[in-house]
């Protein structure tokens, strides 16, 4: 059965609770303090999750005991992070790569410690999702984020350490995998590599004068090429792989590419769809996009699927902030009932749901 879950930082707040009633018991979580939990909303000029704090190292062994009993004692079980140390200069291969490898390294073999199953982790240097715009009006006028290739190029270039070829990212890449792939094997962690965001093809790679490798389907078959490994794997973000251009043109789809790689290569689902092309797309609800998302759950369930499985990237809705673009409670609360319900449909019901409705009826 596929692990529904929703990632937090190790700060508890208030709708936690609404989780738990929703049926989610488990959890991927950020690092507090370390890369992504620093750059995912700065990415699009929003707030932040947190800041920063003092003590050990976010992806060190003692931090994650630390944040893995605090979601304990909220009733959740962390299953996976999507957080590293900084890892920019590994993904240029610029000296100071060994030692940000290291740190890597360090996480992998404290996550194997801890008996934390799945890293989630990218390949976009300097930045990471990139949006044009976080405030779409959607329907009933909830409002979602969206990308626009011509609003991008009018955009500042990203600042980078000299010129970076894309040559330079798959070199760096294969040099970091030939490292901390062996080291998770043996700690029995899984590596889902995310996509780029919004993901670009070989012929449109430039992202503000930045080169981006993995927006396309073959460039994932690359991957698996450059180490083969269970734990070489993928992390399967829907919205990124819907835009990828093999896709896009018709010569394959979402559910044929889940049931091609999901029994052997993803580690990871980020469930979740949009509407429109690679140059000009906006986020939706989850039963409004332009995907089959039942069938995709259908292909998971026929290949096995067993992994973390959680929704991403949902619209705000009314009385809500919208300080965070895509990660506001009552969007990601009517995604988790959409994809239970998915998962019911194609998995059958879970014995102690079925149990239970026998009692009460």
């Amino acid at each position: 059965m596929v692990q529904l879950s929703e990632m937090l930082p190790p700060r508890p707040e208030a709708w936690w609770p609404l989780l738990k009633q929703c049926g989610v018991d488990t959890v991927v979580g950020l690092l507090n303090g370390a890369e992504q939990d620093q750059r995912m909303f700065a990415a699009v000029g929003a707030q932040d999750f947190g800041a920063a704090g003092s003590g050990p190292a976010p992806w060190s062994f003692e931090a994650i005991r630390r944040d893995k009993a605090l979601f304990a004692e909220h009733g959740f079980k962390l299953i996976g992070l999507e957080d590293t140390a900084p890892m920019d200069n590994a993904r240029l291969g610029l000296p100071g790569r060994d030692q940000e490898i290291e740190s890597v390294i360090e996480q992998i073999r404290a996550m194997g410690r801890l008996e934390i199953p799945t890293l989630c982790y990218n390949w976009m240097a300097i930045r990471t999702w990139g949006r044009t715009d976080v405030s779409i009006p959607a329907r009933g006028g909830a409002l979602v984020s969206g990308f626009r290739l011509a609003d991008s190029e009018a955009l500042p270039p990203f600042v980078a350490p000299g010129e970076v070829t894309s040559d330079q990212l798959w070199s760096a890449l294969k040099y970091f995998l030939d490292a901390v792939i062996p080291e998770a094997e043996a700690a029995g962690v899984r590596l889902g590599l995310h996509p780029d965001d919004p993901p670009r093809p070989p012929s449109r790679q430039l992202d503000r004068n930045l080169p981006r490798i993995m927006g396309t389907v073959d460039a994932y078959r690359k991957l698996l090429a450059l180490h083969p490994s269970p734990s070489n794997g993928i992390t399967f973000c829907q919205g990124n792989w819907a835009l990828m251009e093999e896709v896009i043109s018709g010569q394959t789809s979402l559910p044929d590419l889940i049931t091609e790689l999901a029994p052997e290569h993803i580690a990871f689902v980020h469930f979740r769809d949009v509407r429109g092309t690679l140059d000009d797309f906006r986020e939706t609800f989850h039963d409004e996009g332009q995907t089959d998302l039942p069938s995709c759950m259908k292909a998971y369930a026929g290949a096995g699927f067993a992994g973390p499985m959680r929704p991403d990237h949902v619209p705000t809705m009314e009385g809500e902030s919208n300080a965070r673009p895509g990660y506001e409670t009552l969007g990601r609360l009517f995604a988790l009932g959409y994809i239970r319900g998915l998962h019911q449909a194609a998995y059958g019901c879970h014995p102690a749901a079925g149990h239970h409705a026998e009692e009460v009826s």
